[in-house]
């Protein structure tokens, strides 16, 4: 099942080089402005990483979704935590982000079979 795992982010990797290498100065900026936006403020990192996936579920972006449940995994957030979160965005989002929340599970899964 790990497979999906690594699928995702050769995927990610791949195509972020791709679009990095056309040097467009607004997305670089994007990109920047997104890696700085989770970095350690008045918020502690697993904040704005819990914050960043209720938001992705919300907004049903299944690739951000994986982003930030790979981050939350590698910064030792546990799944209650995430699940928690998850709980939240299932509550605001509503019943459409259902389908969301089974991937979500299926990619944490993933995540910890590759421990």
């Amino acid at each position: 099942m790990s497979d999906i795992v690594n699928e995702f982010n050769e995927y990610r990797s791949r195509m972020n080089d791709k679009i990095l290498a056309d040097n467009n100065k607004v997305i670089k900026r994007i990109f920047n402005l997104d890696t700085n936006a989770y970095a350690e403020g008045a918020l502690d990192v697993k904040t704005k990483e819990l914050l960043g996936l209720v938001a992705s579920a919300v907004l049903r972006c299944d690739d951000c979704i994986k982003y930030h449940m790979e981050t939350s995994h590698k910064i030792g957030l546990k799944k209650e935590e995430v699940v928690e979160a998850l709980s939240i965005a299932t509550l605001v989002g509503g019943t459409i982000v259902i389908p969301h929340l089974r991937r979500a599970y299926e990619f944490w899964d993933a995540l910890e079979a590759q421990e």
